[in-house]
């Protein structure tokens, strides 16, 4: 038996890949720096909001300096939509985490809004909007001095270097571009396909490590060997999860329907912010901001924490999400999906005490970010990458296929377009 010969990609040649690694590590490069300053002035801002500037006034940010703080950052956002270039771009509700490369005056204020955002402890990460920013970047520098590669090899590089430049890891955008390359009937090698996005993700994930921000790095126990049992155990885990998240799902659209009843960005974002205030307020910061600094809290003591109060704590970020992705402000919603994921993981965890919490942690999060992300690969990766235990894969593997039967078919976890009601912005 002979196999057939591999049909290759005439124009795709060890030369040009070679050619095209230097300027896709540099996207990475670039596109890392630009996360990490967009991270570290969030930081900054965080800091004098939450900190500085209650410490000086002599209150307790924990108390209604909570409800202030997310009233006056939904004012503001709402402020900056209505009077910047461009309005702070498309509604993150309405978008996938990769969407068309933005003109390039709408970033500011995307900027702007996110960062607004980030630090005012909106339950929103930042993943929608640096993607965006850097794709938008990225087509227009590749446009103006490259203009052979197409808008589409750009975008497709700079999505990748941030998605590895958000997990620190290349594997990320691999597996979340796998899908997407298989998709395109051109002939070639997937690897050759993969090659540059590779490349830039690398570049990129490199670099944030190199800056000392390694996003996910959490001390839980070791799984161990799997067990027959565990499969059924991690199935039930993801689906139920998978069904808290479908729900959230059915609720998605009405909640922002209810939201752009209030017609100008202004009252949106403000009454937005002021509920997340409140539900900052009852939940306390563990439930508020992008939720990874928060799911490290969650797991460094999983005991400090009951089954009521860990209940109480996902079901207000679930909340949160929701208001926050309808109330017009910038946002990715995969951050978060993993912290209620984990929420919801140790929620099963103090009701049955004897399953390993790496386990029912890893199928939780699974079942949430699939539903919120549609991507079976991102899930999986996500799932393994919190608790850091590569002997879960093998199990996540059989896992995700109920949970994934279970959203197949569902719609997306966005607003689609054609059924917006945007408020009519003025200039």
């Amino acid at each position: 038996m002979t196999l057939a010969p591999t049909e290759t990609d005439p124009n795709v040649t060890p030369r040009r890949l070679l050619l095209l690694a230097i300027p896709a590590l540099l996207v990475g490069i670039v596109s890392a720096l630009i996360l990490w300053t967009l991270d570290r002035a969030a930081d900054a801002l965080s800091n004098v909001i939450w900190d500085a500037a209650p410490t000086a006034l002599g209150v307790d940010p924990n108390g209604w300096w909570i409800i202030l703080v997310l009233t006056v950052t939904g004012l503001a956002v709402g402020i900056a939509l209505q009077v910047l270039p461009g309005h702070g771009g498309a509604d993150s509700a309405t978008t996938e985490l990769v969407a068309p490369p933005l003109p390039l005056k709408t970033l500011p204020g995307l900027a702007l809004v996110t960062l607004l955002g980030l630090a005012g402890g909106v339950s929103l990460g930042p993943e929608n909007p640096i993607i965006a920013i850097n794709t938008a970047i990225m087509v227009a520098v590749f446009a103006r001095f490259l203009p052979a590669v197409t808008p589409q090899v750009s975008t497709l590089l700079a999505a990748s270097a941030t998605i590895g430049a958000l997990f620190g890891t290349p594997v990320a955008a691999a597996l979340v571009f796998t899908g997407l390359v298989a998709a395109v009937r051109a002939g070639g090698s997937l690897w050759d396909k993969l090659f540059l996005p590779l490349a830039a993700a690398g570049a990129a994930s490199i670099t944030m490590h190199l800056l000392g921000a390694p996003p996910f790095d959490f001390d839980m126990p070791a799984y161990g060997p799997p067990q027959a049992g565990d499969i059924l155990i991690g199935a039930l885990v993801a689906c139920a999860v998978t069904v808290v998240g479908l729900i959230a799902l059915y609720l998605f659209p009405l909640v922002y329907k209810t939201m752009h009843a209030l017609r100008h960005p202004i009252i949106i974002t403000t009454v937005g912010g002021l509920i997340l205030g409140i539900l900052g307020f009852i939940g306390g910061p563990i439930t508020m901001f992008k939720g990874l600094t928060q799911m490290g809290e969650l797991l460094k003591d999983p005991t400090q924490y009951d089954a009521g109060q860990l209940a109480i704590i996902a079901g207000i970020k679930i909340v949160a999400l929701l208001v926050a992705a309808s109330a017009l402000f910038r946002g990715g919603r995969v951050f978060p999906a993993a912290f209620i994921g984990v929420a919801l993981g140790l929620l099963v965890s103090a009701l049955f005490p004897g399953l390993s919490i790496s386990l029912v942690v890893a199928c939780a999060v699974l079942g949430m970010v699939l539903v919120v992300a549609r991507d079976g690969w991102l899930a999986l990766f996500v799932a393994v990458a919190i608790p850091g235990d590569i002997a879960l894969l093998p199990v996540l593997c059989l896992v995700v296929l109920p949970a994934w039967l279970l959203v197949s078919q569902v719609p997306q976890f966005r607003i689609l377009p054609a059924a917006t009601t945007e408020p009519r912005v003025t200039a």
